[in-house]
């Protein structure tokens, strides 16, 4: 009888079972969880839902993550464990040369996230530490300026990235797998409590009935169903090549259908949970309209001020919130890296420290911009989000057209049920999801010409 590892070297080849895998199937979904989970769910997340009318912009975010979400991730996946490669080789790989230029796309999308990421993970834990050393600012406006101006962003930064290129250069299983298996129940941990805790508050109902109460006329929002995609790619880490780069290092009797469903749900529920803590909070001290001034309103200035004016209890729930965004900012980070990284290390054949340092060198310099510009972060931002889409446009339709036999592939390790959706989740993908994403593409960018204007004045 063949053994398993000759039947893996005869379908796949010899490189894939070179490749270090992730040593236990909870340590890849705390890592996938961990990617996807992150300042996407506590900064963005809230954000954009007070910008899409409260309760309908997460039902089309559920919606769309069930319905564009799961698929996409699937199909990453498929691709990711099939080639054993980082984007670039795996697109070149299975589609041929030209398709190569998807798999840089998401490299080079998830290089410039990471960017800026990186700057406002480093004000998250400033915050935490004036929190820890002095407690919250009387002035949040004026300190969160304090913030993001001079030297410190540049100081933070550079601390944030040495965090992440060290976890990632010490590998999968000791870097990657450990560090999730760590993180991740703290971050679920410290979320739940903190939404128990805003339940007590007086006068949190307005927040609650804001968040659940959908507005049926916003569901109907051609611009709050765009949004909604976008923070559905951005959230879960899609089109950059991160969940692709991460099943690369998966063995072959995973479930890859039953995986993307259960990051995916873990993902909205941290989001979710997310948004039980934050508005019932500002609700409760009147601070709906500090939320929706700009991304960071809710999270640099709302928040800190309703620390303050709870007082000693205040402190620590502000600690504990900032600390848990630190861990999210880590596990999200860590798989941004980890795509540029394995992309040097497959292309290149780097050795991983090298890749590692050399890749959060290039990503701490690009960085100096948005650290030193709030114009140039949120013109980044809005380029990756066009990017994003054209990734996942990109993914969909090689999976869907150009890939050999996905199906074997989504089938292989999958039964019962998620064996039996695979079928209609492939028709999906090839005839569906195009047409979802090109809407969006073209909504992101005429975003993208809009703050063009606004940051060069013309």
């Amino acid at each position: 009888m063949q053994s398993p590892i000759d039947r893996e070297v005869q379908k796949h080849g010899d490189e894939s079972i070179q490749r270090e895998l992730f040593g236990t199937r909870i340590g890849f979904i705390l890592a996938a969880v961990g990617s996807a989970v992150g300042l996407g769910n506590m900064w963005r997340f809230p954000y954009r839902v007070s910008e899409g009318g409260g309760a309908a912009f997460v039902v089309l975010y559920i919606a769309l993550t069930l319905i564009m979400g799961i698929p996409l991730m699937l199909a990453e996946f498929s691709v990711g464990r099939r080639t054993r490669l980082s984007p670039v080789g795996a697109f070149k790989k299975e589609g041929g040369g030209a398709w190569s230029i998807v798999g840089f796309l998401g490299v080079l999308t998830g290089l410039l996230i990471l960017s800026y990421y990186s700057v406002i993970a480093g004000w998250v834990v400033r915050y935490g530490i004036q929190g820890v050393l002095s407690g919250f600012a009387a002035d949040p406006a004026a300190y969160f300026g304090e913030v993001t101006t001079g030297i410190a962003p540049i100081v933070y930064h550079l601390a944030f990235m040495l965090v992440t290129v060290t976890i990632v250069s010490v590998g999968v299983q000791k870097g990657i797998e450990k560090a999730s298996l760590i993180l991740m129940p703290v971050l679920f941990t410290i979320v739940l409590g903190l939404a128990v805790w805003a339940f007590t508050l007086p006068g949190s109902e307005a927040g609650y009935s804001f968040y659940l109460a959908p507005s049926f006329s916003e569901l109907l929002n051609f611009t709050t169903l765009a949004e909604a995609a976008g923070q559905a790619f951005f959230s879960l880490s899609l089109g950059m090549g991160a969940m692709l780069t991460f099943a690369s290092y998966l063995s072959r009797h995973e479930n890859l259908n039953r995986e993307a469903a259960t990051i995916a749900a873990s993902d909205f529920g941290v989001a979710f949970t997310a948004g039980l803590v934050v508005f019932p909070v500002i609700a409760a001290l009147g601070l709906q309209s500090q939320v929706s001034e700009s991304t960071v309103g809710a999270l640099f200035i709302a928040l800190p001020g309703a620390f303050v004016e709870m007082g000693a209890i205040g402190r620590v729930v502000g600690i504990a919130f900032f600390f848990a965004l630190t861990v999210g900012a880590i596990t999200s980070a860590v798989s941004l890296l980890e795509v540029v990284t394995a992309s040097a290390i497959d292309e290149f054949r780097m050795p991983r420290r090298s890749a590692a340092i050399v890749a959060g060198i290039i990503i701490t310099l690009v960085g100096l911009v948005p650290a030193m510009s709030l114009d140039a972060l949120g013109l980044i931002d809005r380029v990756t989000e066009w990017f994003l889409a054209l990734g996942a446009l990109g993914v969909t339709l090689f999976v869907g057209w150009r890939m050999r036999d996905p199906q074997e592939e989504m089938l292989d390790g999958a039964s019962g049920l998620f064996a039996s959706i695979v079928p209609a989740v492939l028709f999906f993908i090839r005839f569906v999801m195009p047409l979802i994403i090109l809407p969006v593409i073209v909504y992101a960018g005429l975003n993208l010409i809009g703050e063009f204007q606004t940051v060069f004045g013309s």
